[in-house]
């Protein structure tokens, strides 16, 4: 093997890191750009796809100087992607239709609400209990509770195909390409050779059955999506080419494509089934690897591939709360916060929230409370209440909603948990740390490095590659920062404030957002 470097390229939603990974997994060169999200109206979030470009190349460039090695001494590329943010291009020019329109969008709201309303829905789920009750299917159990997000590819693709006359026209004559961010991209390196995804972004759109380990029936039936217009599958780790010598200097073999939460349960080494991580980024992702066996969930958990890589086929069971970094930078942004580390200090100067409740409902509420149209806000604020205690409510919130998951996992799942392995820029924080601890009663452990989405796919990149010989070695190569042992005393006094914030919850739910801007 020439190279003895690995290059993880993470294009996040609001950042695009490359850190550059010597044979002991240590980062000995990094650099980071930030991605300009755009909102041209409301509900509308998107990226535009040059100025992402030009990010990704920077930082893979950046980064390769700030390790102070050659292009030629890199071994392979690893790219972990956010997920269902997409783009659609024309099949003979290259040329995009529109932006990316990125997994936070809301532009379809309207379209998820009827079509989750509508008589096709409610007969598609009808008929899938009753398959379900004759035959056990899990694939049945999942599609008799099936309900369309706005996080999801599907009904945002169906809004762009009929709002967007030249992609309809061009898809009407199989001359569309859809893809999210890891298809664009590999075709943008591959010098427009390659049309494919992974099976972990794939199974991210809400169009691909993870079931049956293809794109769903539905997706060219149900929502008319022409069978064109949907890339390749691909296992996680393999031959994905290389990047052009005109990029970099020298062609850099690309060894691994990877979902960003797919990429994070790697690289916390959750590799065996009943491991779970949560990782505290932009929102709230809770992961657990359920091996062989997609899960199929009536809570709102949902099913995904984690990866593939030969023979080897590992599902994930996932719930979301997509408001939690966000919450700080909103924070931030209203003056309650100089700064996002502050807000450690804040919590912990006062002995309690003094009676103040937070929803965390920027973007709704996801599973298992499922409601879109939830309102975020504060509950009894008092002339006494300073904004510590403001705070301390909203990072309560925040670990409130993992347990919400957790306890869902602990009823649909059954595994034995002890330890939670925490990643994210939120798991920086030792109040939430250590909340989340007492009120889950587990281990919170917490690495010493909290870009795991960087270094998973960097591992199954440099696995691929034979820069490291099995997962067994990664495991002794695992740097733990701190271990968050749970609190007894404080468990107790948490579940009743926790019982409190849950009805406090209530009097968010169903709010009508189209009065507001």
């Amino acid at each position: 093997m020439a190279g003895k470097f690995v290059a993880a390229l993470d294009v996040g939603t609001t950042t695009v890191r490359c850190h550059i990974l010597d044979q002991s997994t240590a980062t000995i060169g990094t650099a980071c750009d930030k991605v300009e999200l755009l909102y041209p109206k409301d509900g509308y979030e998107e990226i535009e796809p040059e100025q992402l470009w030009r990010a990704i190349v920077n930082v893979i460039t950046e980064a390769i100087k700030a390790a102070g090695v050659g292009v030629q001494q890199v071994a392979c590329l690893g790219i972990s992607t956010q997920r269902s943010t997409f783009i659609t291009w024309h099949r003979e020019t290259g040329k995009p239709f529109h932006n990316f329109i990125t997994w936070k969008d809301i532009r379809a709201d309207k379209l998820v609400q009827e079509w989750n309303n509508s008589f096709t829905m409610k007969t598609l789920r009808g008929t899938a209990r009753c398959l379900y009750t004759a035959t056990r299917s899990k694939r049945f159990l999942a599609a008799s509770v099936l309900k369309l997000m706005n996080s999801q590819v599907t009904v945002r693709l169906m809004w762009a195909l009929q709002n967007i006359a030249d992609l309809k026209e061009a898809a009407s004559k199989d001359l569309a390409m859809f893809g999210t961010v890891d298809t664009w991209l590999l075709y943008r390196l591959s010098g427009g050779k390659l049309h494919v995804t992974d099976v972990s972004n794939a199974s991210a759109t809400g169009f691909y059955d993870p079931f049956i380990m293809q794109w769903s029936g539905l997706s060219y039936s149900l929502f008319r999506f022409p069978a064109s217009l949907l890339p390749e599958v691909w296992d996680t780790a393999g031959d994905f080419g290389c990047t052009s010598s005109d990029l970099f200097g020298a062609e850099i073999p690309i060894c691994c494509v990877m979902a960003d939460q797919a990429a994070s349960t790697f690289g916390s080494c959750c590799f065996d089934e009943g491991d779970i991580k949560v990782t505290m980024g932009t929102g709230t992702f809770l992961n657990l690897n359920t091996g062989r066996h997609p899960h199929a969930s009536v809570a709102g958990l949902y099913p995904l591939v984690g990866w593939r890589v030969g023979n080897e086929l590992v599902y994930l069971a996932e719930g979301a709360s997509h408001d939690t970094g966000s919450l700080i930078n909103w924070a931030q942004h209203v003056g309650l916060l100089s700064e996002p580390a502050e807000s450690n200090h804040l919590s912990s100067s006062v002995k309690d929230s003094g009676g103040v409740f937070f929803v965390p409902a920027f973007s709704g509420l996801q599973a298992p409370v499922n409601d879109a149209q939830a309102a975020a806000g504060f509950l009894g604020i008092k002339p006494t209440t300073t904004k510590n205690h403001m705070v301390r409510a909203m990072l309560e919130s925040i670990v409130f909603r993992v347990l919400q998951l957790y306890e869902t996992l602990q009823k649909e799942a059954n595994y034995c948990y002890s330890w939670i392995r925490v990643d994210g820029g939120v798991s920086k924080n030792d109040f939430v740390m250590q909340l989340l601890a007492d009120i889950t009663g587990l281990k919170v452990e917490r690495p010493s490095s909290s870009e795991m989405t960087v270094l998973g796919v960097g591992f199954l990149a440099g696995l691929s590659a034979g820069m490291w010989k099995s997962k067994d070695e990664l495991r002794m190569l695992r740097k733990v920062e701190r271990v968050f042992q749970a609190d007894k005393e404080r468990s107790q006094t948490y579940l009743h404030t926790f019982q409190l914030w849950n009805e406090a919850l209530k009097r968010f739910l169903r709010w009508n957002h189209s009065g507001s801007s």
